[in-house]
C-alpha cells in the first residue's frame, strides 16, 4: 500500500468512494466536490513551479486523510439517506391511509355478508395505525434533516438513527400486515384473487414497498 505522502488524487477519491456508503447521488456528489477541490489545489501548486506529481502529492496531503474525512462525509449521508427514506414512506403512507380501503370495496362483508372474524378486523385496524405512525415519523424525519444538515451536535446524529431506525421499523411491520391481511382476505373471500381494486392494491402496493425498501437499504448503509 503507498504511503500517505506517495498518494495521488485518484488514489485518495478512490478510498474514499471506497469508504462511504449511502445514496448514490449524494456519494457522487461530495466526490466530485473532493476532486475539484483537490484539482484546483493541484492547479496551484503547478502555477508554484511543483512538478504534477509533486503537486497531486501536496494537495492530497492537506486535503486530509481517510480516516480524517469519512466520519463528517457519512454523517451527512446518513442524513441524506434519511431525507429519502422519509420522502418516500410520507409519500407510500400518504396513499395507504387515504386509499387502502378502496381495495376492499365490493367484498363480500362490505355488502351485506357475514362480517369478517374479530381478529381479522383487528389485523386491518393495526395496519392502518402502522402506516399512520410511519407518516408521523417520515414527518419527524423531514423535520429533522434540516437541522442535523446545519449542526453536528451528537444528540442530533442520534435522533437520525432513531427516526431512521423507527422507519424502517415500521415498513417492516407494514410489509408483514399488509401482506397477511391480503392473505387473510383471500381466505375469506373467493373473489378477492379476481377482483380488479384488490388486483390493483397489490400490484401498486407491492411496486410501493420494493421503492421504499430501496431508500431502507440506503439508510442502513450509511449508518451501518
Amino acid at each position: 500500500m503507498p504511503r500517505c505522502e506517495d498518494v495521488l488524487v485518484e488514489d485518495r477519491l478512490r478510498e474514499l468512494a471506497d469508504r462511504l456508503r449511502g445514496p448514490a447521488r449524494l456519494k457522487a456528489d461530495l466526490l466530485t466536490e473532493a476532486r475539484h477541490g483537490l484539482l484546483d489545489a493541484v492547479e496551484a501548486y503547478r502555477a508554484d513551479g511543483l512538478t504534477a506529481a509533486e503537486a497531486e502529492r501536496r494537495a492530497v496531503a492537506e486535503f486530509g486523510s481517510p480516516a480524517q474525512l469519512v466520519p463528517g462525509w457519512q454523517a451527512e449521508l446518513a442524513v441524506g439517506a434519511l431525507r429519502g427514506l422519509s420522502l418516500r414512506v410520507l409519500t407510500m403512507a400518504s396513499v395507504l391511509v387515504a386509499a387502502g380501503d378502496l381495495t376492499w370495496r365490493g367484498s363480500s362483508w362490505s355488502v351485506n355478508g357475514p362480517h369478517p372474524p374479530a381478529r381479522y378486523q383487528l389485523l386491518s385496524s393495526s395496519v392502518n395505525v402502522i402506516w399512520l405512525l410511519a407518516l408521523a415519523l417520515a414527518a419527524a424525519g423531514l423535520l429533522l434533516v434540516p437541522m442535523a444538515a446545519r449542526s453536528a451536535r451528537p444528540e442530533l446524529a442520534a435522533l437520525v438513527r432513531l427516526v431512521g431506525a423507527g422507519l424502517t421499523g415500521s415498513l417492516l411491520l407494514g410489509v408483514l400486515s399488509g401482506a397477511g391481511l391480503f392473505g387473510w382476505s383471500v381466505l375469506l373471500w373467493d373473489a378477492a384473487v379476481t377482483w380488479p381494486p384488490m388486483i390493483i392494491g397489490a400490484v401498486l402496493a407491492s411496486a410501493g414497498y420494493l421503492w421504499v425498501a430501496g431508500a431502507a437499504r440506503n439508510w442502513l448503509l450509511a449508518v451501518r
